[in-house]
């Protein structure tokens, strides 16, 4: 007996119901915060670095790790020394300049709450379309970062320190760079309009795509190897080996279509 996406859609309503009641129930004041956005931003990252820095540590004794990074890669993981140096440096920049222009960002917006929570149809396609847009935007920007010189010297030179990149340096960056991505997330749920859960879910997992870009590792059970629409850490690691091409931060086909793919290998 087959389940139509409509009977479907009602099955799943009740689930993200019960979740969209829990989060909201007495937690008005701390959704709308202003300072939310750059806080969860910044915990997130951190937080979905952590797998790839025991996968560092554990490189340097097992095999099998090592056997899983990307050819190009230096053969010993990045040090604890290194991972410090970028945590404090990306904090250092969510502090002066992202936490107070994402807090203004956040009070000019208002966010509403909903009472009703998305269907989980409605949930997927906000959040496909909300990558769709970032991925475009990013592409864009990223392009004339390093078509235009002065845009390349003075915003976006700074990420490219990390020809071999890792986890943590998915966001260490320029503040003006750092700023201007996270915006870009931000402005692409106001365009799409998406429900605050999708909206939430897609922050989530656009950061983990972003740690997963430059991790360093072409993992067996990496998300590109399920999805080939996406690129993954060797495609991206291969932007930062030859500082050109592959511009979209997740999918391939903007860089198909206007001429700039690279191919992943060293």
């Amino acid at each position: 007996m087959t389940v139509s996406s409509a009977e479907h859609a009602e099955v799943c309503v009740p689930v993200l119901q019960g979740l969209w009641d829990h989060v909201r129930a007495g937690q008005e004041d701390i959704l709308r915060s202003p300072v939310l956005p750059a806080v969860c931003a910044f915990l997130t990252h951190v937080l979905l670095c952590a797998p790839f820095f025991a996968l560092d540590a554990l490189g340097s004794v097992c095999h099998r790790v090592r056997s899983w990074r990307i050819p190009s890669g230096p053969g010993r993981p990045p040090s604890v020394r290194r991972w410090l140096d970028c945590f404090w440096r990306v904090l250092g920049k969510y502090l002066s300049t992202v936490l107070p222009v994402t807090a203004l960002f956040q009070t000019l917006r208002s966010p509403t709450l909903p009472e009703l929570a998305p269907t989980c149809w409605q949930l997927f396609v906000e959040i496909l379309a909300c990558f769709l847009v970032f991925d475009t935007l990013f592409f864009v920007w990223h392009f004339y970062m390093h078509r235009i010189p002065w845009l390349y010297r003075n915003i976006h030179q700074f990420h490219h320190q990390h020809k071999v990149p890792f986890a943590l340096a998915a966001q260490d960056a320029s503040s003006v760079e750092l700023l201007s991505l996270l915006l870009l997330a931000l402005v692409s749920s106001w365009v799409v309009g998406c429900h605050p859960l999708s909206e939430a879910l897609f922050h989530i997992l656009n950061s983990w795509l972003a740690v997963e870009d430059h991790c360093g590792y072409d993992l067996p059970f990496a998300l590109h190897r399920l999805l080939p629409c996406l690129g993954g850490a060797p495609y991206h690691q291969a932007h930062h080996s030859h500082h050109n091409g592959n511009y979209a931060p997740y999918f391939t086909h903007w860089d198909r279509l206007c001429g700039t793919y690279t191919a992943s290998g060293v």
